[in-house]
């Protein structure tokens, strides 16, 4: 997925919203690493399309209120031998 750095920010930031994908999920979709995805979001998508960043930006801090939440799901499927 390499090429035009706001037509990738703005296609992660899409998938993104569409799914309420994370960002670990974002990356192994587009075949890039997590530290990408969120320089793409973070930093570049803000100077040059800030309304989809602002949607971007609600699905991003859900997923990081909620992390806690799925961590202990999969310790406890992991402790549990559910896969």
């Amino acid at each position: 997925m390499k090429g035009n750095i706001e037509e990738r920010a703005c296609q992660l930031a899409l998938y993104i919203i569409e799914n309420k994908a994370t960002v670990r999920s974002a990356a192994q979709r587009f075949g890039i690493s997590k530290s990408t995805v969120h320089k793409d979001l973070s930093e570049r998508l803000p100077a040059f399309n800030k309304p989809l960043y602002l949607q971007v930006k609600q699905v991003l801090d859900e997923n990081k209120a909620e992390r806690h939440i799925r961590g202990g799901i999969a310790t406890r499927k992991k402790y549990r031998g559910v896969t």
